[in-house]
């Protein structure tokens, strides 16, 4: 018989689980949801899981342009399965299309809050085209749980 604590965030990732959507792009609300979702699988499943889960690129979170990424307090990324060589870097000094510092800007937000939501111009992972992208952040322990939804061009 599984655990109350287990047994709460297997509820927790049910209820946080989105909608089966029927647009061709992610919505914010959506992104807010995987994220919400991944930090519970995060909490039942510890770290080295939940990375392998975020990673895989065929895996449960990832659905049309919505995917969740991770890095730490320094801006080392844990998860982005659109771009795998990205991981074990440091982006903190990375800039948008626009020259915005969207690593930099999060942690520094993320210093006085347990989460965030950012607009910068990033590349959309299904279309290829750089778009306006609403991303949402949440800090678990040293980690922060990203995921963003791209605007219709």
């Amino acid at each position: 018989m599984p655990s109350i604590p287990r047994l709460l965030a297997a509820v927790a990732i049910s209820v946080a689980m989105p909608v089966l959507a029927t647009g061709s792009q992610g919505t914010p609300d959506e992104a807010l949801a995987l994220v919400k979702r991944a930090v519970a699988f995060y909490k039942l499943n510890g770290q080295q899981k939940t990375m392998a889960a975020l990673n895989d690129q065929q895996g449960d979170f990832i659905d049309r342009d919505l995917y969740v990424f991770v890095h730490d307090d320094q801006g080392i990324y844990y998860a982005i399965a659109p771009k795998p060589k990205f991981i074990g870097k440091n982006l903190s000094k990375v800039r948008d299309a626009k020259g915005k510092f969207i690593v930099q800007e999060q942690l520094d937000m993320l210093k006085s809050a347990d989460s965030m939501w950012q607009e910068y111009h990033w590349e959309n992972p299904v279309s290829k085209k750089i778009q306006l992208k609403k991303t949402y952040c949440e800090k678990v322990d040293q980690l922060h749980f990203c995921s963003g939804a791209y605007a219709v061009n």
